[in-house]
């Protein structure tokens, strides 16, 4: 056996001498503009607590009250005892506000794409996703046994192409809403119309739009303009603007019932502890009563791009809270990190294979607990980084 640990060493060097190792920092305190890393306070931008909302007192104290109704854990899965009040509240008003008909409570994003992907398809079937598309879809894609099918991103022609030729007996059009890496947006009417002409599916994973996109924060469906019948499956996370953990799908009777009865990253799981539930629900109180919260995350994105307008950056086209800023190589990429960290700035370098080679960036996120003054901070910061390092060659 030891030559397997030798191979695992060495893929590991082989990773650490591309610049391409992962690492991890420990934070101290809760989720904030400010954190404390590796014991240094820092500005940070990389978090996707889009709207403060992790931190925020109503959502600590509805989390308290129902820990010492409850307890702690959930205690098993939903299918045998762990399923509490909290669970079904928080699915009947998830329900209710994205206009389906039923909602079903995972553990996790991750989760709940891979539960959705294998429970709906098997090899007669055939998905359809964007290259772009977050790793759980692409997961899920894989492991469902179905023809897996990628197209360019946002390229409607390809997809169109693709569904054409299939002859399978699903087909699932899968898309991110907001784009995890690029913070740009999928076009849900164009692939909407495309999956009701060639008799197809779409599903949508709002992970980063909910709670940020649409007048009353329910994200980019709401945003555009569309409903149940144009996109029947949502798929939502609850730790990114919502501020809390978990992710939950909404759709029909039938698919939240065939999901219920089929999809094992549901059957086969712990349930959520039901104080996060109701944390999740005070979080959807705060999308109504503090409205300002999406407002002022839309003024520091805007004023964002003004100020960043002015330096030789290569900042990629979005309206969102996710705002690339693409460096390079892998290593450029850390050459970045550690500046704007001795400046007392914290963004992670985002690095192949998460993003494509020669694209690694930093992945800049705004929050509703940022103020106008920390964006200029972070635009100088900016400034005085790009000046300092020497450019990349072509």
């Amino acid at each position: 056996m030891s030559s397997v640990w030798d191979d695992l060493a060495r893929q590991l060097a082989e990773r650490h001498s591309q610049h391409l190792l992962r690492h991890r920092y420990t934070v101290a305190g809760p989720q904030a503009a400010h954190l404390v890393v590796d014991g240094q306070r820092m500005l940070a931008f990389c978090s996707n607590d889009y709207l403060g909302l992790a931190n925020h007192p109503y959502v600590i104290e509805q989390f308290t009250l129902a820990a010492q109704r409850y307890g702690v854990g959930g205690g098993a899965s939903h299918l045998v005892c762990g399923h509490t009040q909290e669970h079904q509240l928080l699915e009947q008003e998830f329900a209710a506000r994205t206009g389906r008909e039923r909602a079903l409570l995972f553990s996790t994003g991750y989760m709940a794409n891979l539960g959705v992907l294998t429970a709906l398809l098997d090899r007669r079937d055939a998905v359809f996703e964007d290259k772009l598309n977050h790793a759980s879809l692409l997961d899920g894609g894989r492991l469902s046994g179905a023809r897996w099918e990628r197209f360019l991103h946002n390229d409607l022609t390809q997809l169109e192409k693709r569904l054409r030729r299939s002859q399978a007996r699903r087909k699932l059009i899968c898309v991110d809403g907001v784009f995890s890496m690029d913070g740009d947006v999928a076009p849900l009417e164009d692939l909407s119309r495309l999956a009701a002409q060639y008799d197809a599916v779409l599903m949508v994973d709002d992970a980063h739009g909910f709670g940020v996109l649409g007048q009353q924060g329910n994200g980019l469906c709401e945003l555009q303009g569309l409903g149940p019948a144009e996109v029947p499956i949502l798929m939502c996370t609850l730790g990114k603007a919502l501020g809390t953990f978990g992710a939950i799908v909404a759709g029909s009777h039938t698919l939240i019932e065939t999901l219920v009865q089929f999809a094992r990253s549901y059957i086969y799981t712990t349930s959520l502890p039901p104080a996060v539930a109701a944390a999740t629900r005070a979080s959807f109180t705060l999308l109504d009563e503090e409205a300002w919260r999406r407002a002022h995350l839309q003024k520091l994105i805007a004023l964002f791009r003004t100020e960043v307008a002015g330096l030789d950056l290569t900042l990629l086209e979005s309206t969102t809270a996710i705002q690339p800023l693409v460096v390079g190589d892998a290593e450029r990429a850390w050459q970045w990190q550690r500046a704007l960290r001795e400046r007392g700035i914290w963004i992670t370098a985002i690095r192949p294979p998460t993003v494509p080679p020669g694209t690694a960036r930093l992945r800049i996120t705004l929050s509703a607990a940022h103020t106008e003054d920390h964006v200029c901070q972070l635009v100088e910061a900016l400034g005085q980084v790009a000046d300092a390092l020497p450019r990349q060659e072509a």
